[in-house]
This record gives structure tokens, C-alpha cells and sequence, in this order.
């Protein structure tokens, strides 16, 4: 472990915590000068540096304020504990408003002072390990079982160059699904390490789109001085990411889908053609299907790129995903701005999981940086939240959306069988076995040939989980609620991957 600096020009204090840290076998290196400090900084290796740093705040010929900015500057999560005197609470502020993890009033209980120690040494050790897990972070993180779907996908086109196209509401993440796909693809990282190239068909306006895709000869129109290379080019020996392919003009379909069809194209002005090797995925928050209906989209199109569907779900969809996504995206956030990563309270992340969230993870991350950047202290309270998320209500109600009268009724007709008389019901459980019914339909409207394995997972996982939650963890307990045996519990929480 790596030792607890103490910076007070009176001997005695240091001393006495000295011998109180060896008493509590942590190792501590004394200074008696900020100069000296800094010094040692400059000379220290991250295996030899300092874990808390202790220092008063008024030494001849220095400042424990002006030591706390520097050693904040090089060592921005150090925690740094001030001492002060009770007539110097200002200068206490002051530090607090520097960064200091706590100031330690003096005369100090010395107990009270090692307990203060430890707490600090807790809370670096964990935010150590936060910054390796950030280091080691992967790109997609998600516990919920819908997004452990999309990742079980993900590990099963590893191996093909098929094309995807990827559904899901703005905000989902889908062109990091997509980067996934080739990262782990034999194009990607995994195999030839071809090239990444996306492009977003709904930003780009529909007079520069054809160039930008296909690209240009010189003088195929006005400014075009020089030949340009379009992103199937760039592309080639890799992967073209599309995003929104369903606002794609429709005479620029009818091109998309030759070369899908046999891999040449031509530029824009250009009358020889350009072979090109890409493996293209799609991604859209449209119904596709209905733009088909509609005469908006190529229907032999949408069955080139339509091989392998991957549905990402809202955020609303895997609500338990949203307290390990916040504290990912509060640390790298705090990383790109070069500060402490701020903590959030339960109850602050508890009104945060009832959000609906409308722009899904996205939103989230960017609700992070704001919370990064405003939030008045480094603990996160439910009252530092952005308006948008206090404004919505406690408890929003779950909405579903109703079922066809057609299938409304078969749902109705399958729970009448063999029922004698009608089974007592919980306050909303009509709603939830509804909202199974509905996703039971879409699951098989999608072309699932799993429903039942993956709905019982989906089952299987939240009942344990929301057991285990009831009894602060305890899985014996748990188990005897659910009326499983333990050894059952312990297997389940195995396979379902719960933490």
C-alpha cells in the first residue's frame, strides 16, 4: 500500500499521527515544509506516491490551499485531507471549494482522525479500481437481458461478413453496435483490419449525397476541381456504416442497391466503373416495412439489406442498466474534462432510473456531463438533477401499447382454457402479463425461434432480481420467498449472469 503524507510544520502533530497510522498498519511519510512536498511529487512514481495526503493549512512559508491546487493539478483524485483550527472555517470552504476530500478541525480526537484516514483510503482505493475499469472499459456495456441478446448476436456474426441492418429509437447506440460488428468481424481488429467508415444519409444534403457516397470526377459539376474518392472507396477492404438508410432519396436506392448487388459502381461524372469489396450495415429508427407500404422505400432494397436484424432497445427497456451506465459515463466524463469524478447519492440515481429518457443513452450521457459540470458538489443529490428529470413524475406509469382486437382476443381465449373462476389479482399485474403478451408478439412477428427461452430468461432474471433486492442480497432468504431451493437460487443466478 502506498503511504499516507503528513504536511504540518509542528512536530508534535506529526507524531502523533505517525504513531496512530502504524498502530493501524498503514504506512505514512511526514513533511514539514509544502516545498518539500511538491519535491518529493516531482520525484515520486505512481508505486511510491502518495494515497491520502494530509496537510495543514497554515505552515510558515506556505499554504495548505496553494499545496492542495498544485498537488490537485498533478494528482486531480488524490484525496487530500486539510487540517485546520475551528476559527479558520473559511479557509475550511475555501478547501472544500479546492477539493479537499475533508478538512480535520483542530485539536483533533485522534481515533476520529485515523477513522477519517481510512474512509479516504476506501474511497481512493475505489476510485483506483473505477479508472482501471474505465481503462478496460468495452465500448457497449449492459446487464439487461435484452442487451445481452444483442450481444450473444453480436459474438455469433463474429465470424461473417453478412449484412446487418439495425433497428432502434435515436439515441440507442446503434452505430456503436455497428463498429462492434466490425470490429469483431474478420475485417475489423479481429481479422484484416480494414477501415470503419459511416455515414449518416439523413445529414447530408440530397444534392451532395451521391458525391459523398460514390464520389467525383473532376468537373462533374461546379467546384468539382479535383477527383474525389466517395466512402464506398473508402471504405473498401472494410465496413460503410449507413445510419438512417431510411431517408435515403429514393432514385439513390435504386444505386445502392447495384452495388450491393455485384460490388461496381460509378463515380459521379465518371464512365468507368470502380470495384468495390464492403460489407454494409444499416441502421434506422424508421419502420422500414411501413416505407415500403408507403413507396418511400425499395422494397427489393430493404430485402438486401434486411439478412440480419438486430433490435436495440430503448433505455426505458433495460432500466436496470441505468445506475452502471451513469457512473460509467460520470467517470468519463470527469476523464475528459480532467476532474474528480463526482458520486451520485441512491436516492439521486433512483429518480434518475425513473426517467423515461426520450433520447435514451445518449441523453443520458449528455445528462452526465451536465451533472459533471453543474452539479455544486461531488456528491450528486436528487435536487442537482437537470430540470428535464425533476420535472417528470416520481412514478411514471408504465405505458403499454394496446394490442390488436384480433390478437387481443386469442390472448383472452388462451387464458380462459381450463380456468374455472377468475384468479385473484395484484394492483397492475393486467398490465405487465399485457405487456408479455405484446412482447411475446413481437418476438414472433420478428422471426424469433426462441420465444420461449428468451422470455423466461427476461422472467427468470427480473422475479430473482427484484428477490434479491428485497433482501438486501441474502440468497437463502431470497430463495425461501420465491419458493426455490437454495441450490436452485445459486444455480439460476449462475446462468443468468445476475450479479
Amino acid at each position: 500500500m502506498k503511504p499516507i503524507w503528513i504536511v504540518d510544520d509542528d512536530q508534535s502533530i506529526r507524531f502523533v499521527l505517525e504513531k496512530a497510522l502504524l498502530r493501524e498498519n498503514l504506512p505514512s511519510r511526514s513533511f514539514s515544509h509544502p516545498r518539500d512536498v511538491l519535491q518529493a511529487l516531482e520525484k515520486a512514481t505512481p508505486e511510491d506516491g502518495p494515497q491520502i495526503l494530509v496537510s495543514d493549512i497554515r505552515m510558515p512559508g506556505g499554504s495548505g490551499l496553494d499545496l492542495l491546487a498544485k498537488v490537485k493539478e498533478k494528482l486531480p483524485s488524490l484525496p487530500v485531507i486539510i487540517m485546520t483550527a475551528f476559527s479558520d472555517l473559511e479557509s475550511a470552504v475555501s478547501a472544500f471549494q479546492g477539493g479537499a476530500f475533508e478538512y480535520l478541525p483542530k485539536p483533533f480526537d485522534v481515533p476520529k482522525a485515523v477513522e477519517l484516514i481510512r474512509r479516504a483510503v476506501q474511497e481512493s482505493q475505489r476510485e483506483e479500481v473505477a479508472q482501471e475499469q474505465l481503462a478496460a472499459a468495452p465500448e457497449m456495456l449492459g446487464q439487461a437481458s435484452a442487451m445481452q441478446d444483442v450481444f450473444r448476436a453480436i459474438g455469433r456474426l463474429s465470424q461473417s461478413n453478412v449484412t446487418v441492418m439495425i433497428t432502434g429509437e435515436s439515441g440507442t447506440g446503434k452505430e456503436l453496435v455497428a463498429r462492434a460488428l466490425h470490429k469483431h468481424s474478420p475485417r475489423g481488429e479481429a481479422g484484416s483490419n480494414g477501415p470503419f467508415v459511416a455515414i449518416n444519409t439523413a445529414a447530408i444534403p440530397k444534392d451532395l449525397l451521391e458525391s459523398e457516397l460514390f464520389g467525383h470526377e473532376r468537373g462533374a459539376f461546379t467546384g468539382a476541381q479535383t477527383m474525389r474518392r466517395g466512402r464506398f472507396e473508402q471504405a473498401d477492404g472494410g465496413t460503410l456504416f449507413l445510419d438512417e438508410i431510411g431517408d435515403m432519396p429514393f432514385d439513390l436506392q435504386t444505386r445502392l442497391l447495384r452495388v450491393l448487388s455485384d460490388g461496381h459502381f460509378y463515380r459521379v461524372g465518371g464512365h468507368q466503373a470502380v470495384k468495390t469489396n464492403v460489407r454494409v450495415i444499416a441502421a434506422t429508427h424508421q419502420d422500414l416495412e411501413q416505407r415500403v407500404k408507403e413507396g418511400a422505400f425499395r422494397e427489393d432494397l430493404f430485402h438486401r439489406l434486411n439478412v440480419i436484424r438486430l433490435r436495440l432497445p430503448a433505455l426505458r427497456e433495460r432500466r436496470e442498466d441505468i445506475p452502471m451506465l451513469t457512473r460509467h459515463f460520470l467517470r468519463s466524463s470527469a476523464l475528459q474534462l480532467g476532474v474528480e469524478p463526482k458520486r451520485i447519492a441512491d436516492a439521486a440515481l433512483a429518480r434518475l432510473s425513473q426517467f423515461a429518457f426520450p433520447g435514451n443513452v445518449r441523453q443520458l450521457e449528455n445528462i452526465c456531463h451536465w451533472l459533471t459540470v453543474m452539479a455544486p458538489s461531488q456528491v450528486i443529490e436528487a435536487k442537482d438533477l437537470p430540470p428535464e428529470v425533476l420535472a417528470s413524475p416520481d412514478r411514471p406509469q408504465p405505458s403499454v401499447t394496446p394490442l390488436a382486437p384480433a390478437a387481443l382476443a386469442d390472448v383472452a381465449a388462451a387464458e380462459g382454457e381450463g380456468a374455472t373462476e377468475p384468479a385473484a389479482e395484484l394492483p397492475g399485474s393486467g398490465e405487465w402479463e399485457l405487456g408479455m403478451a405484446l412482447h411475446a408478439q413481437a418476438l414472433l412477428e420478428s422471426g424469433c425461434s426462441d420465444v420461449w427461452d428468451v422470455l423466461t430468461r427476461q422472467f427468470e432474471s427480473r422475479l430473482i432480481r427484484v428477490a434479491l433486492a428485497h433482501t438486501k442480497g441474502r440468497r437463502i432468504e431470497a430463495a425461501n420467498k420465491l419458493g426455490m431451493g437454495r441450490n436452485t437460487i445459486t444455480r439460476k443466478i449462475a446462468e443468468l449472469g445476475i450479479e
